[in-house]
């Protein structure tokens, strides 16, 4: 039998099912829903579409997998199939007659039957009177219950405070190992290594040497035989100002035997110059044959001036250098340790110099001085959590009785700590703390609950020793009493 195909889209709704229906010629209209696309068509839907089919005259069929659409097609006595060609291979069952898809005329005595089942209210539940009386009780339960629960209120207490004050003597060394209470606290050790180069103008006058002194020695024989007197000899003044033989000698034998010899200073400069008989020292074993002296002046010796750095510009350079490279060490000390950490300047030393270079070096001239220095600082100091420990120990063994510290303590020293020589740092710690006298907090709540907050601000005066008024905050601010719940009560004491 001739069969229209409709395949339907998941746009398709009622409306256009129903249009495309009407377009149908056929005996047969089968209407094919699409395998991964949702078409929303109810029951309700599915039998309007069967009763047009039936107006046009034609059997209605569906192809599809989708169980609720088979369900309910089912139920409507619509024929399902799985496929197309099995649409239009299987018999088609006859569709039921019109009139047997007609729902039943609804029972008239079906009031009657639920006034039967069901149970008459009485009649003071149905009546007017009674439904007021009831709803009035239940407000009055739900007011009850929000009067209980939902009110808030916030006291603030200001009760009786003391300032604790105490001066704790304080001793701190790396040697110490634990706080004790009589002020020994242990001191910690940093070191640093810090670097710097600096130049000085230089416009001193110094005198670099030019020329060797020359002049003559005159060795004396102790003994009775000869003595060589080899070239490169040296002899000296008291002064140690040295000089050497220019030449091989013989020294004839027999005492007071003579000899004199030229000789020459072993560093230039006029420092070596000498008035007569200044030389008296023959360095080695030949002081032990021969004596020695200059019996005339000894000069020659020059000096060139020019500009240079003199000890006191190396001394003043070395000086500014350290001075800048003991700030920057204090500087990265403090970096490195919290900022709440006492540190022990007086303990800030030099440890060792690894690097010291003057440039130009010593007796060279220049216009100006380099120095470049390495220097390693060592410096002890105290941990802000150990002096915090002690003065908490030393003040909580000194509350007065009957009160409760109160915030953070407050300490620093009275004076610069000051080390001695066996390497323990003195100083005293002045400390304070704010303590207040001590609240029961169950008693507030039993002396304040269900009172108005003129009531209970009075109550309160009375029972506890207060510095300042107390501060009664209820929520919502309409509502006069104060909770009856002390949950619901929220106390801050200040």
């Amino acid at each position: 039998m001739k069969t229209k195909i409709i395949t339907l889209e998941s746009h398709d709704d009622l409306i256009s099912v129903r249009d495309k229906l009407s377009w149908a010629k056929t005996p047969r209209i089968l209407l094919v829903w699409p395998k991964y696309e949702k078409v929303t068509l109810r029951l309700l839907d599915l039998k309007v579409l069967q009763r047009h089919a039936d107006s046009l005259g034609a059997h209605l069929g569906l192809v599809t997998r989708r169980m609720n659409v088979r369900r309910d097609a089912e139920s409507l006595g619509i024929p399902v199939f799985k496929t197309t060609s099995a649409a239009q291979k299987d018999l088609w069952p006859d569709s039921a007659p019109r009139t047997q898809r007609i729902p039943r005329t609804p029972r008239r005595d079906l009031r009657e039957m639920s006034n039967a089942v069901h149970e008459k209210e009485p009649a003071w539940r149905t009546s007017l009177l009674g439904r007021v009386l009831t709803f009035t009780a239940g407000v009055i339960a739900v007011l009850a219950v929000a009067g209980l629960f939902v009110p808030r209120a916030a006291v603030t207490l200001f009760p009786e405070s003391q300032t604790q004050s105490i001066t704790i003597p304080v001793s701190a060394s790396p040697s110490i190992k634990s706080i004790s209470l009589t002020g020994d606290i242990p001191a910690q050790t940093i070191s640093v290594t810090v670097d710097a180069e600096q130049t000085l103008a230089v416009t001193n006058e110094i005198a670099l040497p030019n020329s060797k002194a020359k002049g003559i020695a005159r060795f004396t024989n102790l003994g009775e035989k000869d003595v060589e007197i080899p070239a490169g000899t040296v002899i000296s003044t008291v002064d140690l100002i040295r000089y050497i033989t220019l030449t091989d000698t013989l020294l004839p034998g027999g005492v007071d035997g003579f000899v004199e010899v030229k000789i020459e200073a072993l560093e230039a400069g006029s420092q070596g110059n000498a008035v007569p008989d200044t030389i008296s020292i023959v360095e080695g074993l030949l002081g032990l044959s021969a004596t020695v002296t200059n019996p005339e002046l000894i000069s020659g010796g020059t000096d060139t001036k020019t500009v240079g750095a003199s000890e006191e510009d190396r001394a003043k350079l070395r000086e500014v250098v350290m001075g800048n490279l003991r700030r920057a060490a204090e500087a990265q000390m403090r970096a490195q340790i919290n900022a709440d950490d006492l540190l022990l300047l007086d303990t800030l030393e030099a440890a060792q110099t690894p690097q010291e270079e003057f440039s130009p070096p010593e007796g060279q001239a220049g216009k100006t001085l380099t120095l470049k220095m390495k220097v390693e600082f060592s410096a002890n100091y105290i941990s802000h959590e150990d002096l915090n420990q002690l003065v908490a120990s030393t003040l909580t063994a000194s509350v007065p009785r009957g009160f409760s510290p109160l915030g953070e303590l407050t300490f620093n020293p009275l004076a610069e700590p000051v080390t001695d020589s066996a390497g323990i740092t003195h100083f005293e710690l002045q400390a304070e703390q704010v303590t207040l006298r001590d609240i029961d907090r169950l008693k507030i709540f039993s002396t304040i609950r269900g009172h108005d907050p003129v009531r209970a601000a009075n109550e309160l005066k009375n029972v506890f020793s207060l510095r300042d008024e107390p501060l009664i905050a209820v929520s919502p601010s309409w509502w006069p009493w104060l909770p009856l719940i002390p949950f619901n009560i929220s106390v801050e004491v200040k």
